[in-house]
């Protein structure tokens, strides 16, 4: 075999094993899919979510976290009139919205559970507070994003932002 044949196979060779290694990363770094592919079971977020919810239009309070899900009707980012600068920007063309509880009975690690794309940003005191976990993958029917949060007793407002749709359904339970 001369030189010039064993240069042009290891050539292939190297472009074979860069375009799979790139092929690789990409997949490695795509959103996980699936339910089973959320970090904790979701069952029962799952079930909230699909089950009839409340019809809450932004800016509303609630007594206490609600034992189902709420469907709340959110505005233009522009519009939206958050308690707080949500962490990440949304796109001016998104809707956002927020729901104030006027008392969390129980201070402890809560989970908030979206059904569909947008980020969640709860404020507690007049601060945003720090996600302690969050969980996300697409193709889950009914349930997009799980986001923990260690709260403390007393109220707290509930915002979401960079939605793609005027209306979001979410939930928040204490977490196992």
């Amino acid at each position: 075999m001369s030189i010039a044949l064993v240069r042009l196979a290891l050539g292939r060779a190297a472009i074979l094993l860069l375009s799979l290694g790139l092929w690789m990363s990409a997949a490695v770094a795509a959103e996980p899919s699936g339910c089973a592919a959320f970090k904790w079971p979701v069952d029962r977020e799952r079930t909230l979510l699909a089950a009839n919810a409340d019809q809450i239009a932004s800016g509303d309070e609630l007594a206490s976290p609600p034992a189902v899900a709420i469907a709340l009707s959110l505005r233009p980012s522009a519009d939206a009139a958050l308690p707080a600068p949500p962490e990440r920007s949304p796109p001016q063309d998104r809707f956002a919205g927020f729901v104030r509880i006027r008392h969390l009975e129980n201070a402890g690690l809560y989970t908030v559970a979206l059904s569909g794309s947008g980020w969640v940003d709860v404020v507690q005191n007049g601060h945003p507070l720090k996600p302690a976990d969050f969980s996300g993958a697409t193709d889950c029917d009914g349930l997009r994003k799980l986001v923990r949060y260690r709260l403390a007793a007393g109220e707290l407002s509930l915002q979401v932002s960079g939605v793609a749709t005027n209306t979001i359904r979410l939930a928040i339970v204490p977490a196992d």
